[in-house]
């Protein structure tokens, strides 16, 4: 499908939209005389509003998202497994209701998918894929709801696909991949509440709200921002709903599982949270702006202020008003929080959904060739640059540029030669020690390729005092024997807690990347300074 097809979808919208003018009159003579045109009563009393909407162009939008899934699978397999997807498939096989740093649902679907796609790197990537398709589609089902036509729908599919912070996610496996469809799938059923004022679907979004909980705990700043913004700006009446009640309830019964691990194990994800806040905080707040500028594409950013601008005062959406609050009130947290950039992504596309509908009607406003021109330019060069600085389509050698804008890309490569340089190091300590030697790593990532790799080359089990791997220690006290610990180049005072270390050899990636385990140490000690029952908690670390 070209742009030239979107335009063209856009022009047939022409009759919906007259039909949709007849339909508000009609839900307004309805209104008039006590009734309604949906034959229901809105909640709080409100006028109706008109429930007609444009269909769904399911054959050209099954294309966008056919193309979309080919791409992603095509290039599932290069490069290598991400730090994090090691760490979710050593979780997957460690099945909990909660780890220290994240809810157990993306280790669960790591675990599935593999189980059912084979236990590859392709096969774990389908479950990240198949989200990624998802958001495409709720997104284009969010322009419908918003009022947005066949062109509009479309528009706003290609727009996510294309857009940086969904190929990101959508081609590794991440809490990031299902927080982005929850997120939107979230919102989508909220505007349903609000267009519709049928409260009912407040019971699927506290279902949405619940299982979005059991992947990452940032949905629940979603549903407070949004809740104090229709406190704000209305519909308020949508809150004063036994629905609403009932809603809220399934949300909890949900979540509890994981929120009882959390209790019972002293709230780690909040010392995580601190730990990234102190961290990287002052970074975040300077980034902020400038992010939400570049995490869809800085071409894209007209039709999302388009889309706010359309929230905030258009009168056929002013139902909708809330998320043009939502928008700049998440921000705000964010700021303060010293969160992630990123967290706001997921409001900024049901932006750029609502401001699809206004750039189809002006791209099919005076000198239409034209215009239509200059939207296909803008989405294909954004879809360029977005799959350059994402996607793994280039030589390993040729990503120091992407990796200014996306480190995550270096972070795919050099985890087979990690194991590699491990088993140099392992070699050295004579076979009758080699009963009682450790392999120790200094975080998730590192256990996790060992984990994962050396099995191949005559490794043991690896053990690590990071994040959840920490749970799954300490090594016997009975393996007093020599160490051998993996650490990056900037920390060795780990060292302290082991006896007569020296480096033996250094990883190299083979594609001088210069990623963060480029040049990691292999450091070969005689043993531990003391019992590992001992000195496990000093090792531990969540951040």
């Amino acid at each position: 499908m070209s742009l030239s097809d979107v335009g063209a979808a856009g022009s047939a919208d022409d009759g919906n939209a007259d039909d949709a003018s007849a339909s508000d009159g009609s839900a307004s003579g309805a209104s008039a005389r006590g009734g309604s045109a949906s034959g229901r009563t809105r909640l709080g009393g409100e006028p109706d509003r008109p429930l007609r909407l444009a269909p769904t162009p399911w054959r050209p939008l099954f294309g966008v998202l056919a193309l979309y899934a080919g791409v992603l699978t095509l290039l599932s397999a290069r490069y290598g497994y991400h730090r994090d997807e090691l760490y979710f498939l050593a979780a997957g096989r460690r099945l909990a209701w909660g780890y220290v740093d994240q809810p157990p649902l993306t280790p669960l679907l790591a675990r599935a998918s593999t189980a059912l796609f084979g236990d590859s790197l392709a096969g774990l990537r389908v479950c990240a894929t198949l989200a990624a398709v998802a958001t495409v589609l709720v997104v284009a089902l969010v322009a419908r709801e918003l009022g947005g036509g066949r062109g509009a729908q479309l528009l706003a599919a290609v727009l996510t696909a294309v857009g940086a912070q969904a190929l990101a996610v959508g081609h590794m496996v991440s809490t990031a991949t299902f927080d982005l469809l929850v997120w939107v799938g979230v919102s989508l059923l909220v505007l349903r509440v609000l267009r519709t004022g049928d409260g009912r679907w407040w019971l699927a979004v506290g279902a949405a709200v619940g299982i979005g909980v059991q992947n990452k705990y940032l949905v629940v700043l979603l549903a407070a921002v949004l809740l104090a913004a229709i406190g704000w700006v209305g519909p308020r009446g949508v809150l004063r709903s036994r629905w609403f009640v009932g809603g809220c309830l399934v949300a909890g019964a949900l979540a509890a599982p994981n929120v009882v691990w959390q209790a019972a194990n002293g709230w780690p994800q909040f010392t995580v949270a601190q730990g990234i806040s102190e961290d990287d905080g002052a970074e975040n707040r300077a980034l902020l702006v400038p992010q939400q500028l570049i995490y869809l594409a800085p071409l894209f950013v007209p039709v999302w202020l388009v889309g706010w601008r359309r929230l905030w005062r258009a009168a056929e959406v002013r139902w909708a008003r809330a998320f043009a609050v939502a928008y700049p009130l998440l921000c705000a947290v964010v700021l303060a929080a010293g969160g992630k950039g990123y967290y706001t992504v997921p409001l900024l596309v049901v932006l750029l959904a609502a401001g699809c509908e206004p750039t189809v009607r002006w791209a099919r406003g005076g000198r239409p060739r034209t215009r239509r021109a200059l939207l296909a330019g803008v989405v294909g060069l954004s879809a360029v640059l977005n799959a350059v600085i994402t996607l793994p389509v280039l030589p390993p050698s040729a990503l120091a540029v992407p990796m200014a804008l996306d480190p995550e890309q270096g972070e795919q490569l050099g985890w087979p030669e990690l194991a590699d340089a491990a088993r140099d190091g392992w070699l050295r300590i004579p076979p009758s020690e080699r009963d009682r030697a450790v392999l120790f790593a200094g975080n998730y990532g590192e256990a996790g390729a060992l984990e994962r790799y050396g099995p191949a080359r005559g490794l043991p089990a690896p053990y690590s005092g990071h994040m959840s791997y920490a749970d799954w220690g300490p090594p016997p006290d009975s393996a007093n024997g020599p160490v051998l610990l993996v650490r990056l180049t900037d920390a060795s005072a780990i060292e302290r807690h082991f006896t007569g270390c020296r480096t033996v050899t250094h990883v190299d990636n083979g594609h001088d990347v210069d990623n963060e385990e480029q040049g990691a140490a292999i450091v070969l000690c005689a043993g531990p300074a003391r019992t590992w029952s001992s000195l496990w908690p000093s090792l531990r670390h969540a951040y």
